[in-house]
């Protein structure tokens, strides 16, 4: 049944993605069915984003009451459910105002242009080009991958667009060098995801905020993949005492439902004015009334406080793997954001895990990324380490990559 799926979606569907051959229909939690009966447990999670599992009764119920009452109207009206998201997320976090998407690249490119609008609103017309990192990952639309530090991304594409400037990642000098009397903003990723789950140094962000401050440069932090939960922090920017002008959220806020948020201070904010950007389903009411659930649970549940201890296991788990496997060199991350640097390419490894019922993800052709959901069990965990205990030595084998 696979195979006739697959036949038919390669008939209709754009490859802009590399599928791998099989084909989901349910899910529950940590677990995925394909329509063969075949069980798989997820350590992908759309990658980072069913944060509290699949098909959570709470947030369904939350959706089904929702969509029985009212499903859109133009953000030209006000709807409940988008207010209370918004305080929700403004009584948790630095921002004063709130902007609704759909994507993560969306919010990027909303808080781009917020940049760039202060700017212009003060009369410094020159100040536009904003500072980013190698290796960050920012978003595919032309705004957003001429902000991301990869090559790969922007290949085939050019030209990008005027007014990024990249720097090496937790390399202070080499920031304060690239920041002038042009720059409008730096946009920093607190763990580089695309980037192979690299950390940002705390001193490092520190100094960056510090530079901004003196500088009169907004600092916009993109925490699509690091925000609600992730890290063991709601945001990642709580990790290192530091606080940005503007901050980008996606991916986990919905469980799988689409949405993007840009939150700002409100001397950022100001230069949104009516006009001057929008979104037709930035907000609708089903989609915030699903967020909402999602941050009550997390906050109800206790979910940091699990986060932070499985995370912790997980990680002692993998540096176990690394004495016993040579081909690991490294293994990094926070919270149930974690990756393991391999010296091969890590391909065949995703491959034979998924063979063996566990999903994982590969990064920087090298980097197996793990970003399960929030709710993994220890035993899930378990399994997935002897599955790797098992399928890493395939790659220790001379002439295997």
């Amino acid at each position: 049944m696979n195979t006739d799926y697959i036949k038919r979606a390669n008939q209709v569907i754009a490859s802009t993605y590399k599928r791998f051959p099989v084909v989901f229909e349910r899910g529950r939690g940590c677990t995925l069915w394909d329509t063969e009966g075949g069980e798989y447990t997820d350590f992908v999670a759309g990658i980072a984003v069913c944060n509290l599992g699949h098909a959570s009764p709470e947030i369904v119920r939350a959706l089904s009451r929702q969509a029985d009452t009212l499903f859109h109207v133009s953000n030209l009206f006000y709807s409940i459910p988008q207010i209370e998201l918004a305080e929700k997320l403004i009584e948790k976090s630095f921002a004063d105002k709130v902007f609704f998407c759909n994507s993560g690249a969306e919010a990027n490119e909303a808080a781009i242009k917020l940049a760039r609008k202060n700017f212009f609103d003060r009369g410094e017309y020159d100040r536009w080009r904003i500072v980013a990192m190698d290796q960050s990952f920012h978003g595919r639309t032309f705004a957003t991958l001429s902000a991301t530090g990869q090559k790969k991304v922007r290949e085939g594409f050019e030209p990008i667009l005027e007014g990024f400037d990249f720097v090496p990642f937790n390399d202070i000098e080499k920031l304060e060098a690239a920041v002038t009397d042009k720059t409008c903003a730096v946009i920093v990723e607190p763990v580089q995801g695309e980037g192979g789950v690299r950390c940002g140094d705390a001193n490092f962000l520190k100094q960056v905020r510090k530079l901004c401050t003196e500088k009169g440069v907004m600092l916009i932090f993109d925490e699509i993949q690091t925000g609600i939960g992730r890290t063991g922090k709601l945001f990642a920017y709580e990790h290192f005492g530091v606080e940005p002008d503007i901050m980008t959220l996606a991916k986990a806020l919905g469980n799988g439902l689409p949405i993007g948020a840009m939150l700002a201070k409100d001397e950022a904010a100001l230069a949104f004015t009516p006009g001057t950007h929008a979104s037709t389903f930035g907000g609708t009411p089903v989609i915030t009334a699903a967020a909402l659930e999602v941050l009550k649970l997390i906050e109800g549940e206790n979910i940091l406080e699990y986060c932070n201890r499985t995370g912790r296991y997980f990680k002692d788990r993998l540096l176990e793997l690394k004495e016993k496997h040579p081909v690991i060199e490294e293994v990094r991350g926070i919270g149930l954001m974690l990756g393991m640097k391999l010296s091969k390419n890590g391909a065949p490894v995703v491959d034979a895990c998924m063979e063996r019922g566990f999903l994982i993800n590969c990064t920087q052709e090298n980097v197996l990324r793990f970003v399960p959901p929030l709710v993994i069990s220890a035993e899930e965990i378990d399994n997935l380490i002897q599955c790797l205990d098992t399928v890493l030595p395939m790659l220790e084998k001379e002439g295997y990559c």
